[in-house]
This record gives structure tokens, C-alpha cells and sequence, in this order.
């Protein structure tokens, strides 16, 4: 950890804090879920680095220590969608291999759609999903997340209640997962104690209904979804054979999935070494 390098890149005006490491010659781009940050890959950075690869993960625009834009209730996917890019231009990097988690994944998925040149291949984790309407103001950072990290941990959705929500399944009793230190806690909620929770809510879950103009979206370029079996978002309703049957390569041809069978929502910290390998197994297939 103490090898990974920390700076503010300005992209269109904005300071986003960048965490680099590794000095290959092929750039490896993390990008975060929620209500993640980019420590969330620290696992990944360090495997893929020592793997022989540039390593970026950041803290998107309104997260973290990353600034937020003037008119957050005003922004959609699409602006974080143009952030990478323009992260990789200010970076000097042309092309690079993307990987996305939770929410992440969404925007990992229409980069390549929109920019296609700057993508050689991609790789996803899990199908995001979120109650973006839970009244987390009523609680502080800590216990958010800490609840957060909790409930979508577990194979079952979490419902609340018709006079419930989310944060109302919040029992302080309740150990932490066992992969998921107190210590990895204090990091989430220092960071999200600056940035707080109105942008990370406001983009990408309130802002998916905003007409992105793509007409027909696909995904070219080779992928890799890593699936956990456990993860809550596994059992939705048709989600599971939405995958399972293929059905999902309509929007992704070149799609290959690996499922771990025990592996939650944040299958990539609850079982690093196994995911670590999967994603430099693909990615010494690719080429720039």
C-alpha cells in the first residue's frame, strides 16, 4: 500500500484524486461502485502492477477527495462516462484495459460504447443495483456504510418495509464481514466525510432515466464479467438467466463470465487472490 502514489489531476476544472502504481507500458483503469472509493481496489492495483502493469484506480467527481461539480442534482451517467476519457487525456494515456464494480461497471460499460478507440478490453463485477431513496442523512458516514457493506454482503435483497427504508435494517450489533476490517471501514468513512453522499446518489442511480441518446448500445470489445453466486444482485428476478442463458451477449458479443460461487457483492475484497488471478489471466490475453 505504501507504494501507491496519490495526486490531483485537474480534469475539466474539477481536482479528482488519482491512486496510481506500477510502471508498465498497458494501463489497467479501476473504476469504483458506491459506496466505494478508490481503496476498493487496492488488491487489484498491487496484483495487476506486480503482474507488470500501470495501475489507476480514482475517486470519481463528488466522491472521496475528488471535487464536486457546482450543480451535482444536475449531473447523469454520461458526465462520468466523458470523465474517463477526459481523465486519460489529461493522463496522457490512449488506450487502456477498463475495469468496473457496482455502479462502476455501468460507466465501464459505456465507455467503450461511446468512445470505442480508447478501450481495448473490459471487465465487470456483478450487476449494480441500489436504493438510491434511503435516508441516510439520519445516520452518520461510518454507520452507512458499515450497513451498507452489511446487507449487500448477504445472498438475500434486502427489502425494508412499506414505512421503512434501507437504513432502517441498521442493527449496530451486527459484526462486519469477516474480510472487511474495521480498519478498512475508518478509510471509506474518512474519505466519504469530505465528499458525503449527494453526488454518489445522484449519479449513476437517480440520473439512469436521463436519455443518454445511445440508440442500440454494444460492447465490442472483449469482456470479462466476474460473477459471485451470493451476490444479492444474483437474485433478482430473471437476472440470473439473463446471464446464465447468454442472453446478456445481445448487448456484449465478446463476453466470457466466470462465476465464484461463494462470492458476494464485493466478491473483489472478499476473495482478492481468486479474483486478482481471473483479471490477469484476461488480461495477458489482450492486446492494446
Amino acid at each position: 500500500m505504501e507504494n501507491i502514489k496519490h495526486s490531483h489531476v485537474e480534469v475539466k476544472g474539477l481536482k479528482l484524486h488519482v491512486a496510481e502504481i506500477g510502471t508498465g507500458e498497458k494501463t489497467v483503469l479501476f473504476l469504483h461502485g458506491f459506496p466505494e472509493i478508490w481503496y476498493t481496489w487496492r488488491y487489484q492495483m498491487i496484483a495487476v502492477a506486480n503482474a507488470g502493469y500501470r495501475a489507476i484506480a480514482f475517486d470519481s467527481r463528488g466522491y472521496g477527495l475528488s471535487d464536486h461539480p457546482a450543480e451535482p442534482e444536475k449531473a447523469t451517467s454520461m458526465d462520468l462516462v466523458h470523465e474517463v476519457k477526459d481523465l486519460l487525456d489529461s493522463l496522457g494515456i490512449s488506450k487502456v484495459f477498463l475495469i468496473g464494480k457496482d455502479s462502476g461497471a455501468i460507466i465501464a460499460n459505456l465507455v467503450p460504447v461511446v468512445y470505442p478507440e480508447t478501450v481495448a478490453s473490459l471487465i465487470t463485477l456483478g450487476i449494480p443495483f441500489m436504493n438510491p431513496e434511503a435516508d441516510f442523512g439520519r445516520f452518520d458516514v461510518k454507520s452507512v456504510i458499515r450497513n451498507i457493506y452489511i446487507l449487500f454482503s448477504k445472498s438475500e435483497v434486502p427489502v425494508a418495509s412499506d414505512d421503512q427504508e434501507i437504513m432502517d435494517l441498521f442493527n449496530p450489533s451486527t459484526p462486519l464481514p469477516p474480510w472487511f476490517s474495521e480498519e478498512d471501514l475508518t478509510v471509506y468513512a474518512s474519505l466519504y466525510e469530505k465528499s458525503g453522499f449527494r453526488f454518489a446518489l445522484q449519479v449513476p442511480y437517480r440520473s439512469l432515466t436521463v436519455e443518454s441518446g445511445l440508440i442500440d448500445p454494444k460492447v465490442n470489445v472483449p469482456a470479462l464479467l466476474i460473477m459471485g453466486e451470493e451476490d444479492y444482485c444474483f437474485k433478482f428476478p430473471g437476472m440470473e438467466d439473463y446471464i446464465r442463458s447468454g442472453v446478456v451477449k445481445n448487448f456484449v458479443p465478446n463476453l466470457e463470465t466466470i462465476y465464484i460461487p461463494e462470492g458476494s457483492h464485493f466478491v473483489h475484497e472478499q476473495f482478492p487472490e481468486k479474483v486478482n488471478k481471473l483479471i490477469i489471466e484476461f488480461l495477458d490475453k489482450q492486446t492494446i
